[in-house]
């Protein structure tokens, strides 16, 4: 029988995972994932993930294709879930099974992906491996006036980390805001057709320098236009990092 596309909507908590992608000595959601849905199917199974997530970062919706004949318990959307998740560890969860055609493609065909950054400023355990806590609370008007130079189309070089293969450091930019969710909790939203490896972390390290350590606003233009990622704050602990949604055409 023919095998069909199919994509699975998935959330995972990132900090027991060397990221999103198998690596040759260390544990990522991607093996896991592929050895449920081998062990449910009978069949060896390849995922092939929207975009990495680096170690520790969390995601809320991570969408991944997989290709397989289309017989028994695939054609039960709702067994099919239940089975992998109970093959699955209690961090990583299955949400939605998608039939797709052919040549839909869970990297490729994404348009857009957004991120959130927690911040909490009050010592709280039970937050700590959700949030990053931090004991000085920023001036957030002056980072959301610095993150004004952030949207729009352009070379951001300067937050990517180094050495990394990419045909391209362009990305468009469409929201970047700090947004105080409550009194001691803050986020900092942003939404891009694409971005670039550890390029979040590094932009709320930078928007910090502004916010904290009393850059100007216009601290992070400058660190665009230098396109020197030794010019950009340090990047911040990854287990404040979620991918919270990736955007499809035809989901």
């Amino acid at each position: 029988m023919d095998k069909r596309r199919f994509f699975l909507e998935i959330a995972y908590f990132g900090q027991g995972y060397h990221g999103w992608q198998i690596q040759n000595n260390a544990i990522s959601v991607q093996e896991v994932l592929n050895k449920a849905l081998e062990t449910l199917l009978r069949e060896p199974i390849e995922t092939t993930g929207a975009g990495r997530t680096d170690t520790g970062v969390h995601a809320k919706q991570l969408y991944a294709h997989f290709d397989a004949a289309p017989v028994g318990i695939l054609q039960k959307a709702d067994r099919f879930i239940h089975s992998l998740n109970a093959l699955l560890p209690f961090d990583v969860a299955v949400k939605r099974l998608i039939e797709v055609e052919p040549e839909a493609h869970a990297r490729f065909d994404a348009t857009q992906r957004s991120y959130e950054y927690h911040l909490h400023f009050h010592k709280d355990p039970f937050i700590y491996p959700y949030s990053c806590f931090m004991r000085d609370r920023p001036d957030v008007e002056k980072m959301n006036e610095a993150a004004q130079f952030l949207l729009g189309k352009q070379d951001f070089e300067c937050f990517s980390k180094s050495h990394t293969q990419v045909f391209t450091n362009i990305c468009d930019i469409r929201r970047a805001e700090w947004v105080w969710h409550t009194e001691q909790h803050l986020v900092f939203h942003i939404t891009a057709d694409r971005f670039l490896r550890n390029m979040v972390r590094a932009i709320v390290g930078t928007s910090l320098e502004i916010g904290i350590k009393g850059k100007s606003v216009s601290f992070m233009q400058d660190v665009i236009q230098s396109k020197n990622r030794g010019k950009a704050g340090v990047s911040v602990p990854a287990h404040g990092l979620y991918l919270t949604e990736v955007a499809y055409p035809y989901i």
